[in-house]
């Protein structure tokens, strides 16, 4: 009897797949943790919630296909399913990686859009005080991820010798990285500190650390004081930290170290997103 039929194995097969999932995700912040699980929650459903090892390139394509919204969404979510099958075949769980035949749905990258200018950034900080004024600051002087601000504690800073600030974050993956920020910056954490204790959250709320979403809402709230209409999310201020600290001038490979990215590839897209030369300057017109 073949996989796609046998139901008497499914209880079993689920199990170890849930497994697989978990082991997947160990590591990923909780934010693209549940993004993540609830992807390829779809595409188990999709299939009747039969075992990923009984899934077909046929099948991937019907949920593609069956995938509504913009490109970029559709195209998260198949990555998403994409690594999952990369992960379970590298563990054996997997004859075949039927995922690397999908393809994914090309889209307009839309980079350039999502990087605010540095007049943007300055007139958001002018427009908050107090804590929000210091979480708009740190995410975009550092280029921290919104999951990687929201777990700092104050123990994660510590003085140089300079009065730059030197913070530490437990970023994706697990790994740990340190950044530098001006004095400047410093000088706004210390003052938000007070007599916090140090295992104390950096960004806290009532219940501990804040929400990412609670500081999606900061951040818009403080675009919109300033007058910007997009909705930026604290993801605009990491794009404008790697974007203006490019055309500033510093290396690829320190913003690159700078920001996590897994790759130079990831980061030279910021290079390519707002390019300072083009043959189209030397056209007369």
């Amino acid at each position: 009897m073949n996989a796609r039929m046998d139901h008497r194995n499914l209880p079993a097969d689920t199990a170890a797949d849930d497994q697989l999932v978990t082991l997947w995700l160990h590591g990923r912040s909780p934010h693209t943790a549940r993004a993540y699980r609830h992807d390829v929650q779809r595409l188990r459903a999709f299939v009747g919630n039969r075992p990923l090892h009984a899934i077909t390139l046929h099948d991937l394509q019907a949920f593609a296909d069956s995938l509504a919204g913009k490109p970029g969404t559709r195209g998260r979510i198949l990555a998403a399913v994409k690594s999952l099958l990369s992960f379970a075949a590298k563990l054996g769980a997997l004859r075949y990686n039927v995922g690397t035949a999908l393809k994914l749905p090309a889209g307009r990258n839309g980079l350039a859009d999502r990087i605010l200018a540095e007049a943007d950034v300055a007139s958001m900080l002018a427009f908050t005080d107090g804590r929000d004024h210091a979480l708009v600051r740190l995410a975009y002087a550092s280029g921290f991820r919104v999951a990687e601000l929201m777990g700092l504690r104050w123990s994660d800073l510590a003085d140089a010798p300079d009065d730059t600030l030197y913070v530490t974050v437990y970023g994706k993956g697990g790994k740990t990285r340190t950044v530098r920020v001006s004095a400047a910056t410093g000088k706004v954490m210390h003052a938000l500190r007070a007599d916090a204790p140090a295992n104390g959250y950096v960004f806290a709320g009532r219940h501990g650390a804040l929400h990412p979403s609670q500081a999606w809402r900061i951040v818009r709230a403080a675009a919109k004081r300033a007058g910007i209409e997009k909705a930026v999310s604290p993801h605009f201020l990491r794009h404008a930290h790697a974007s203006h600290a490019l055309e500033r001038g510093v290396k690829l490979t320190t913003v690159r170290d700078t920001l996590g990215h897994s790759s130079i590839a990831i980061t030279d897209r910021y290079a390519h997103a707002r390019p300072e030369e083009s043959s189209g300057l030397a056209l007369a017109v």
